[in-house]
């Protein structure tokens, strides 16, 4: 196309616009069909990732169950004082209430949604609804307090009342060990049943000990495949790639297989003369087999950042350093490893992220020794079914990982990391 120049500075195209338009609008043409590729995705993202943690978040606070499902008992309680059992009006609105949830079928949501609260409640809901029906006329106050010895509990009115509200932070207590005591104050749970607490730690400190001994055995490993001849560092990718192309739960059921009382390792061990037959060492369902399991699944993430880093190092800083009177060793740790410290912040955060999301390997290999805050959330999800819970723990784990993450920004910053 041919551009000319007609009265004075205007530069217009072959088709008679101007020049500058013409750009703009190739330009906005390029942009829409970038927007297009990039769409599918963005939605992707956005429906696989973005509204499933959105979703779960807000059931972590949302507490619709008692509000709705008895809307009498909610507007009477209102004025509740709490300081001794409520008045026959109450009485009168929880009759309703619970004849209303009985026939309807759904008075039990009611009771589940309480039992997370206090134990025992859901039984006396579903019992009470039931009986409800046979309550034709008042007063009301005596025949629900015989229907239930719980509805005499002054703290069962409590739960109640509290949990008259549209949301609440019941579910976040409950994941770090607190909980409301029976004068409404939050109190730490008794010292047996603070168990999310400890799970964060472990799956921190697993998290932590695994992305620790990837960077061990995938530094050499990675050095070699940048170092050795191509038809060498070929074959040895070959057996780092192999793991990706093999089911992860084959993988974890190797491990079982090897790893148990009288597995190959065991037995090999026995062959040997380090272990006697009676000793075998237990390997499996503990927190040593959650480990193994997960360094081995986890360091080819590891392998992959640092070889990408090392293969942009050129040989001449190591020949240059030899040439300059510092011996191999030294030559190797002040001058080739500072600058394969991206590769390394790379491939730790990566395998530290991936570990404490796992669930599949340490549920087979785990035991309770190995078991990580991603098992409890599964079971919530799926066997409890207390998905606000499983909401409040996977938002406090996410709340944590980008603390660190944005730790590390601080101290180091993101544009330091790089994947070669």
């Amino acid at each position: 196309m041919a551009n000319e120049i007609i009265g004075g500075d205007v530069v217009l195209a072959a088709d008679g616009t101007p020049l500058k338009a013409s750009l703009n609008k190739a330009m906005r043409k390029n942009r829409i069909r970038a927007l297009l590729l990039v769409t599918p995705l963005f939605l992707f993202i956005v429906f696989s990732f973005l509204i499933p943690i959105v979703e779960m978040t807000f059931r972590s606070v949302d507490n619709w169950q008692v509000g709705t499902l008895m809307p009498k008992t909610t507007t009477a309680l209102a004025g509740w004082d709490g300081k001794a059992l409520p008045d026959e009006p109450v009485f009168a609105a929880l009759i309703q209430d619970l004849q209303a949830g009985a026939k309807a079928r759904e008075i039990g949501k009611v009771g589940t949604r309480l039992n997370y609260e206090k134990s025992g409640l859901r039984g006396m809901i579903t019992r009470s609804g039931k009986k409800s029906l046979k309550v034709k006329e008042g007063p009301y106050k005596e025949k629900i307090l015989k229907m239930h010895k719980k509805w005499k509990d002054l703290e069962t009115w409590t739960v109640i009342k509290r949990n008259t509200a549209p949301y609440t932070m019941g579910y976040y207590l409950n994941a770090v060990d607190m909980k409301y005591d029976k004068s409404g104050e939050i109190v730490m749970r008794d010292e047996n049943r603070r168990i999310y607490g400890k799970l964060f730690l472990r799956t921190f400190a697993i998290s932590m000990a695994i992305t620790l001994i990837c960077v061990m055995l995938a530094y050499p490993i990675a050095y070699l495949l940048a170092t050795l001849p191509l038809r060498y560092s070929n074959l040895l990718m070959i057996f780092v790639l192999l793991p990706f192309w093999t089911s992860l739960l084959v993988r974890t059921t190797a491990w079982i297989v090897m790893l148990q009382s009288q597995g190959v390792l065991n037995d090999l061990f026995v062959f040997f003369g380090l272990v006697s037959d009676d000793n075998r060492l237990q390997l499996i369902y503990n927190l040593t087999g959650t480990i193994v399991a997960m360094t081995h699944i986890l360091l080819p993430f590891m392998v992959l950042p640092l070889y990408s880093v090392m293969k942009t190092i050129s040989p001449s800083y190591m020949c240059a350093a030899l040439s300059l009177g510092a011996n191999p060793m030294v030559a190797f740790i002040r001058v080739y490893m500072p600058q394969t410290l991206s590769g390394i912040v790379a491939g730790s955060i990566l395998v530290f992220i991936l570990s404490i999301g796992y669930y599949i390997t340490p549920a087979l290999v785990g035991g309770t020794d190995g078991t990580l805050i991603s098992n409890q959330i599964a079971y919530h999800m799926q066997k409890s079914l207390n998905w606000g819970l499983a909401g409040a723990l996977g938002a406090l784990l996410l709340s944590s990982v980008l603390a660190l993450y944005l730790i590390y920004n601080k101290i180091v910053g993101v544009d330091n990391m790089r994947f070669g």
